[in-house]
């Protein structure tokens, strides 16, 4: 069996600086806003699991299938020997890939957990002995250096997690995937595509209270990581559709005038009654769109698929 290598570039304290530094500046900004990446605590990731099985939430059920159908031309087309995925997570949706891309000599997994690096590369090995699996523990916003692999590469980043960055970050981000590709490398990318608000509102916002208690999540960990005291009771989990920026908002509305103590931060927060803190924007794409901002970049757009009712796509894309 091959080995398991796993290389961090993030500091050990890394996580936790980034966390005190995004409350502090946050919690204090007007409007309030706290970033999506720390409701994935093993609690928030699990919950997280949950969501993308209700009936609702379409977008893994809609990539799924784009995966199943498009993975072997994927492959002719990139002729790829090292798969590259940035958030990887549980690596669950990866296998179509890596069983289509019969070529493939490395999996370079980048997750910010090592845990779950760790976890999914030793079950991916199980699975496939002669695949060499070099997890990196990294933040892809920040200055990502991959592993000298065997080309040409592959770059996935699935799952439509382009959509929670803002412009700006989306655009500096496009940068440095295109200069980490090299000539023959390509780029994987999912983007959840615009459609009926009712839709997208509901996905966000589903009928058994996951998603709220998803959203709830990132003031536990707060609670639990900065010792602050805030009362999950006493806010209530909002999705709202942003239909002039295409983009899904994630908020969670105080309830009443209170004061939250986080004394790691030697930090009182104070919320008016209804006032919000936005935690998550989700952008839904159009294919127009995708094709200029990859332009921007420096990427030129190759091949573009969806699922058959249109809600998600799938754009392979290569360096110009």
């Amino acid at each position: 069996m091959s080995p398991l290598a796993v290389t961090r570039t993030l500091p050990l304290d890394a996580t936790t600086a980034a966390l005190r530094a995004d409350v502090a500046n946050g919690l204090t900004g007007t409007p309030k806003t706290l970033p999506p990446k720390w409701f994935y605590d093993a609690r928030g990731s699990g919950l997280f699991e949950d969501i993308t099985a209700l009936p609702e939430y379409y977008p893994t059920r809609a990539e799924r299938e784009i995966l199943i159908a498009r993975a072997g031309r994927i492959a002719t087309l990139t002729g790829a020997r090292t798969l590259i995925e940035l958030g990887s997570g549980s690596s669950e949706k990866t296998r179509f890939l890596l069983d289509a891309l019969t070529g493939l000599h490395t999996y370079v997994p980048v997750d910010v957990s090592e845990s779950a690096l760790a976890a999914a590369g030793e079950a991916l090995l199980a699975e496939r002995p002669g695949l060499t699996v070099h997890g990196l523990v990294a933040d892809f916003q920040h200055g990502l250096e991959l592993p000298g692999t065997p080309g040409p590469r592959l770059l996935a980043f699935l799952g439509g997690t382009i959509g929670n960055l803002l412009p700006a970050e989306r655009s500096g981000f496009l940068r440095t995937v295109r200069d980490l590709l090299a000539p023959g490398d390509a780029l994987l990318l999912g983007t959840d595509l615009v459609k009926d608000a009712a839709t997208l509102v509901a996905a966000y916002d589903d009928a058994r209270g996951v998603t709220a208690e998803f959203n709830k999540n990132v003031l536990a960990v707060i609670n639990r990581e900065l010792a602050a005291d805030f009362d999950l009771a006493q806010f209530a989990h909002r999705a709202v559709w942003d239909s002039e920026r295409e983009w899904i908002e994630m908020r969670l509305r105080s309830l009443k005038e209170q004061t939250v103590k986080i004394p790691a931060l030697d930090l009182a927060v104070h919320f008016d009654a209804g006032e919000e803190v936005r935690t998550e924007v989700s952008a839904k794409f159009r294919e127009a769109g995708v094709r200029t901002e990859l332009d921007a970049a420096g990427l030129e757009l190759r091949e573009w698929w969806t699922d058959d009712a249109g809600r998600f796509a799938l754009s392979l894309a290569v360096r110009r």
